[in-house]
């Protein structure tokens, strides 16, 4: 009889997911499903809303990321208008974005993966969280890293308004300026904290993962690669940027297989609905789907900061430049398969984020007065892509001549990722819990390390309504026993 092991929830994420793993007699896994038992219908509500409603409605989708459905869901009001930005307002909306993704990968790396690596896989679990990380690296860093997200939602209040879900980008481009001298200052003042900030994360990176050989040997072991294509966005000289650019994908080797502008996504992605999952599986459809199998012959891809280095040619600025070469020489070359890398990589992208927000803090034109043209032409269809956090995020909407929506397309980071993240911690749960052993606590969290690398958000990513609601119900007695449970699938 096949044994089944839950982990329910799993922990450190934004929604809920749970761990299905089926061992056969001898204890060994045979199989492994990842699920996610929440359905939101975001695309569903877009249907008859003002495109121009749109960047308020989708920030809501997530309290982790409303920037990047802000900055996605304005953008695709760009296209839908066939509007172009005035310099100022592009700039603003970048140097807004930079500071987003600055905090929210602080949050990830010190609050939700780091606790992994700062504390130990097999640490107290009581110990192995933001609270510990403080404990262990110092409280006056605890207090720099809280000062980092403090103020990060500080640049989007002086900018939108308020410090979570602000709604200043719209069609045409910002609701305001940055064109008073104070708060100006701020934000400069802001931006030279943040990278400081960021080099002093690195230094926890050094401290605490790279000087520690076993973490390393970790890293680069078997349970913990995945050979898959990655995808990310990329400027003219194929360097990572965040909020504009084509998004580029590159196989196994490291070879390109498509370079394309947002309006053209629908050429390269396709998705495929499963009956035991919400959330759809993309892969590239020139390759096909051939199922949840990794290697040069599938079309599932990555879509992390680990795929946006491994799909680019560098990164755009000097600081994060040196650390993405030192990246490639210590791990052994383009790509890195690592999943567990994609930390490391994620601290590489703080870097780069507080480089950009500086730069684009010192340019001339962030101040300036024209920060939004008003649509003028007829509203057709528009696609807008920008990078998120945890992967490339497209929102894509057709409009009646109005500008009513009437179909919209939302492909998340975490969707982008679904495949990648299921097989994950498929090979993470086969290569620790072996035939013959107990299963133990640590076991389990070092299997959920497999997908905490993803930083999934599974509030975003939840798109695929199979008919009718599957349901579970559950009866235990007053001791937490299960005594009966009825299923309607």
């Amino acid at each position: 009889m096949t044994k089944r092991i839950t982990i329910d929830p799993i922990t450190r994420l934004e929604g809920h997911g749970k761990i299905e793993i089926f061992l056969n007699d001898d204890g060994s896994v045979d199989n492994v499903f990842f699920q996610v038992p929440e359905l939101r219908g975001f695309e569903k509500f877009a249907e008859g809303r003002p495109v121009e409603e749109m960047p308020r409605i989708t920030s809501r989708i997530c309290g982790v990321c409303p920037e990047a459905h802000l900055a996605a869901s304005a953008k695709a009001g760009d296209a839908v208008y066939n509007v172009t930005l005035p310099p100022t307002a592009k700039k603003l909306r970048e140097l807004q974005y930079s500071a987003f993704v600055l905090g929210d990968h602080t949050t990830h790396f010190y609050a939700l993966g780091g606790p992994d690596f700062v504390m130990g896989p097999d640490a107290d679990p009581a110990a192995r969280n933001l609270l510990g990380v403080i404990h262990k690296v110092g409280v006056e860093i605890g207090k720099d890293v809280i000062r980092a997200r403090i103020e990060c939602h500080e640049v989007a209040k002086i900018l939108g308004g308020k410090p979570v879900i602000p709604v200043n980008m719209l069609p045409g481009g910002m609701s305001k300026g940055l064109t008073n001298k104070e708060d100006h200052d701020r934000i400069l003042e802001i931006a030279n904290h943040k990278l400081e900030f960021a080099k002093f994360t690195l230094k926890v990176v050094d401290d605490f993962v790279l000087g520690n050989k076993d973490y390393v040997d970790l890293i680069l072991s078997d349970p913990y690669a995945l050979n898959c294509h990655n995808m990310g966005m990329v400027d003219e000289n194929n360097h990572v940027n965040f909020y504009d650019g084509k998004v580029r994908v590159t196989d196994t080797e490291g070879k390109e297989i498509v370079k394309y502008e947002p309006k053209d996504y629908l050429d390269v992605v396709e998705e495929r609905v499963l009956p035991w999952s919400y959330l759809k599986f993309p892969y590239i459809k020139s390759i096909g789907w051939k199922g949840l199998v990794d290697g040069q012959d599938s079309g599932i891809y990555r879509a992390t900061p680990l795929s946006r280095l491994n799909a680019a040619d560098g990164m755009a600025t000097p600081l994060a430049q040196e650390q993405y070469e030192r990246f490639y020489d210590t791990l052994g070359g383009k790509p890195v398969n690592a999943t567990l890398a994609t930390h490391w990589a994620r601290v590489i992208e703080i870097l780069y984020a507080a480089e950009r927000f500086l730069e684009l803090a010192h340019d001339p034109d962030i101040t300036g007065p024209d920060y939004r043209v008003i649509p003028t032409e007829k509203p057709t269809e528009g696609v807008g892509i920008v990078e998120a956090p945890r992967g490339t995020l497209t929102h894509h909407y057709i409009t009646d001549e109005k500008g009513i929506v009437q179909k919209a397309n939302l492909i998340v980071g975490t969707t982008n990722n679904n495949g990648a993240i299921c097989m994950s911690i498929k090979k993470a749960a086969q290569g620790v819990i072996k035939a013959g052993t107990e299963v133990t606590e640590p076991m389990l969290n070092m299997i959920e390390m497999a997908f905490r690398a993803y930083d999934p958000c599974f509030a975003c990513a939840t798109h695929s309504l199979p008919g009718q609601m599957p349901l579970e119900v559950r009866l235990y007695d007053k001791e937490g026993n299960l005594l009966d449970s009825k299923h309607r699938e």
